[in-house]
């Protein structure tokens, strides 16, 4: 989950992530929590772009959701020296170096009604990455994005009225109970991890959202990213005197952050002036499938046919609310 930027004036119609300001029940980047109204030219529609523009968006979409899996994965080969709470250390300090020198918050003007919800974030945040990649460790790569992606799955259908939210919640909850079904490999710390991440995720969204109407910019967002880094500097001091990090390990570390959150910020940021925020969207919606094949082409953590099933109904079911929603 990486970042997002927080938008200066956010739409109730517009939209995690994170990472991934926040999705709404509506044009939602559920994949993500990014806002398709952050700044101004965000293109209201695929079809009215020119042919280069429109490739150059979805190419950058491609290159986002494969940039950000393919971070986790590599950074999971530094599990077994530094830990997950290691990468995610790394991870936190990656962040905020990209985060603050683009948000450049004025740290000295926020007020107490803003620092509240950037606190919140901060935690949110750290906690968000620290339950995946602990997931991830102990269930894989494809079922921890899986699991994540129901907190902005549920944001996205709590507040509808509409039979066909109504359909595809209950066909995401059947997904979840088909994936978390006893049976003796099922490893339930790690799907309550993927599920604790999933909560984070949910309210970094709402907390996200409340950062963009408090605080200018991507201000905010800098802001909790450098106190999420600064909560895991000790910890980062700590797993290095404990569980010294050899070169590998570390350039692991680093390349994690990079590719989780330094390249999908700033590709998000390109490809949401180029394509709709519908479109957006139903694409970010795919990432527990690109999570899954990422997995299993580069770690070897092979699904069954029940788990791919799984994986598709929860895609399905955002894909299917997304093309279904008006304006």
């Amino acid at each position: 989950m990486r970042l997002a930027p927080a938008s200066r004036t956010p739409s109730p119609r517009a939209t995690e992530t994170a990472h991934r300001t926040a999705p709404t029940p509506g044009d939602s980047d559920l994949g993500q929590g990014l806002d398709p109204s952050l700044g101004q030219g965000l293109a209201p529609d695929l079809d009215q772009r020119p042919t280069g523009r429109r490739f150059a968006g979805v190419a950058t979409m491609i290159g986002s959701g494969l940039s950000n899996q393919t971070g986790a994965a590599i950074g999971s080969q530094a599990f077994p020296v530094i830990g997950p709470i290691g990468v995610v250390a790394v991870r936190q300090y990656v962040a905020a170096i990209v985060l603050l020198a683009v948000g450049r918050p004025r740290l000295r003007s926020f007020t107490w009604w803003q620092w509240r919800p950037v606190v919140g974030l901060a935690v949110v945040f750290g906690t968000m990455n620290l339950s995946l990649y602990s997931a991830i460790d102990r269930i894989g790569l494809g079922l921890a994005v899986t699991l994540e992606f129901l907190g902005p799955l549920c944001i996205a259908l709590a507040g509808s009225r509409r039979r066909v939210d109504a359909c595809c919640a209950l066909v995401a909850a059947a997904a979840v109970v088909t994936l978390m079904r006893p049976r003796p490999s099922a490893d339930y710390l790690g799907m309550g991890l993927g599920l604790l991440a999933a909560v984070c995720w949910a309210s970094y969204i709402l907390l996200n959202r409340a950062v963009g109407r408090r605080v200018p910019g991507a201000q905010g967002s800098a802001a909790a990213a450098g106190i999420s880094a600064l909560m895991f500097l000790p910890v980062g001091i700590a797993v290095a005197v404990h569980q010294p990090p050899t070169m590998s390990a570390a350039a692991y570390a680093v390349v994690a952050g990079v590719l989780s959150s330094a390249v999908p910020y700033l590709a998000d940021l390109f490809t949401l002036r180029r394509v709709p925020a519908q479109a957006f969207g139903l694409f970010m919606s795919v990432n527990p499938v690109l999570a899954a094949l990422v997995g299993w082409v580069g770690l070897g953590q092979s699904l069954g046919w029940t788990e791919w099933i799984s994986v598709g109904a929860i895609v399905v079911a955002n894909a299917l609310s997304i093309l279904t929603r008006r304006g």
